[in-house]
């Protein structure tokens, strides 16, 4: 986990249904290995940034609803010789059989490319491939 000189830590957290399954989901993408968090309704996805995905189920007192909002997670990796748009035609298929819906196709950008897909449990993803 990534800390600073204050003891100061980071994550993402992520209400799921099904956190297990949700770790798993992200876990391959992100291509590591997802860990049991303090309880059983809670996983932890390493965020290669540093800190951790933390995905949990809401307590049944303070039910967390899904809603589409403007927050998204954005997976990165860089493109290799068959170009950025290759890499990300590969992640996306990738993406689609383990659950993920497409919500954009893939485009070049100057930055790279990108495409926006859900997960499966709803919540926005930008799969982006820099060049």
């Amino acid at each position: 986990m990534a800390v600073d000189a204050t003891g100061l830590s980071g994550s993402i957290v992520l209400a799921a249904e099904d956190p297990a399954a949700l770790a798993a989901f992200y876990g391959a993408l992100l291509e590591v290995k997802p860990e049991p968090g303090l309880r059983g309704s809670h996983w932890r996805v390493p965020w290669r940034a540093g800190g951790w995905l933390e995905i949990y189920a809401p307590s049944r007192s303070r039910p967390q609803h899904r809603q589409q909002g403007r927050l998204a997670l954005c997976l990165q990796r860089p493109a290799d010789g068959r170009g950025a748009v290759a890499v990300l035609n590969d992640w996306i298929t990738a993406s689609l059989e383990l659950g993920a819906s497409l919500l954009e196709p893939p485009r070049p950008e100057s930055f790279g490319a990108e495409a926006w897909l859900v997960d499966p449990e709803g919540n926005r993803l930008l799969l982006l491939v820099l060049p």
